[in-house]
């Protein structure tokens, strides 16, 4: 795979840099000649469904997996060979957040910034800081395990950065909680990304996908697209359209059918349907509906990122059944 490059990035502009990177166990492939290039103070998304190989490509980059072939380039250090040097310059939080239900909230915070060798005058200030910016003023006696699930994440990911690290992996971190705490932890983030802090998040939800200044989308460990989430749409400009129909179903199995058609999505009374390749979609749809006689008001759509992964994942004539099963 030839090597990705980001438009107006230099080698120094560049947190991680990987070629060929490859690992496997036994005969399962789960990372296949994977290329990247990730610029700094960014938010760089991994998207794809489990087992695509986001949380192994994010343990080899930390220098928690030796890779089976390929190269790493880590905040300039070689990885594996300076995993040590890198692990004091890296933050790592995944979606089992890393507390003690027994600390309280400033025992855990103080803990690990122990385990980070940051020294006690700076920790005890660090926490001061904290505890202020992700809200936890008053509840700093607090036991871990009392709080909710979006506080815990919250802390989670104070402790992650509690020695303020230029780099962050973030492994899936937000599918335990609700929405509003997503939105939320999404804000701390980009607070982060303010300060300087390159972030590396892996992600199987859309709407965070679509948050990331770059994404890279995996699937059964193959990079299979990369590019800022607009780009990514308009790669597929021209392939998608809705039809709004009183009996959805019955369309459904007329839609589905047709030559080229990869997806039909059922919304409501609405069908959203994705090509295989660019075309005029929408006609060919009105056509079939003509000849079957049925009635219902197509219109061409703009893409989204959903459409976007199917387009890069999905087999011509496969559902989701297939998919479950191919991954199975």
């Amino acid at each position: 795979m030839a090597a990705l490059s980001v438009p107006g990035a230099s080698t120094l502009d560049l947190a991680i840099r990987t070629t060929g990177l490859s690992k496997r166990f036994g005969d399962l492939v789960a990372v296949d000649d994977i290329d990247l290039c990730i610029p700094k103070a960014r938010v760089y998304g991994f998207l794809g469904p489990n087992g695509s190989g986001k949380s192994t490509t994010i343990r080899m980059l930390c220098g928690l997996l030796t890779p089976t072939a390929g190269d790493i380039e880590v905040l300039g250090l070689q990885i594996p060979r300076q995993a040590d040097a890198l692990r004091r310059r890296i933050g790592y939080m995944t979606q089992r957040f890393s507390l003690f239900e027994d600390l309280t909230v400033r025992e855990n915070l103080e803990f690990l910034a122990a385990v980070q060798d940051v020294p006690r005058a700076v920790a005890a200030k660090r926490v001061d800081v904290l505890v202020v910016q992700y809200r936890f003023e008053g509840m700093e006696k607090q036991l871990a395990g009392t709080l909710s699930g979006g506080q815990k994440q919250r802390l989670a990911l104070a402790g992650a950065v509690i020695h303020e690290p230029e780099l962050l992996f973030l492994d899936e971190p937000t599918s335990a909680v609700d929405p509003e705490s997503r939105r939320d932890f999404w804000d701390n983030l980009f607070e982060l990304i303010d300060a300087g802090t390159t972030i590396l998040v892996s992600t199987h939800l859309m709407d965070e996908a679509e948050r990331c200044h770059r994404l890279a989308i995996l699937d059964h460990g193959v990079l299979v697209a990369d590019g800022t989430p607009g780009d990514l749409a308009a790669s597929i400009a021209g392939r998608t359209a809705v039809v709004h129909a009183a009996q959805p179903r019955q369309v459904h199995q007329l839609v589905q059918a047709l030559p080229g058609v990869l997806s039909v999505a059922q919304i409501g009374n609405a069908l959203r349907v994705l090509a295989a390749g660019s075309g005029d979609i929408a006609g060919d749809i009105r056509e079939a509906l003509a000849r079957a006689g049925m009635q219902a008001r197509v219109e061409a759509a703009t893409p989204d990122l959903e459409d976007v992964f199917v387009a890069v994942t999905r087999k011509p004539g496969e559902t989701d059944l297939h998919r479950r099963e191919r991954a199975a």
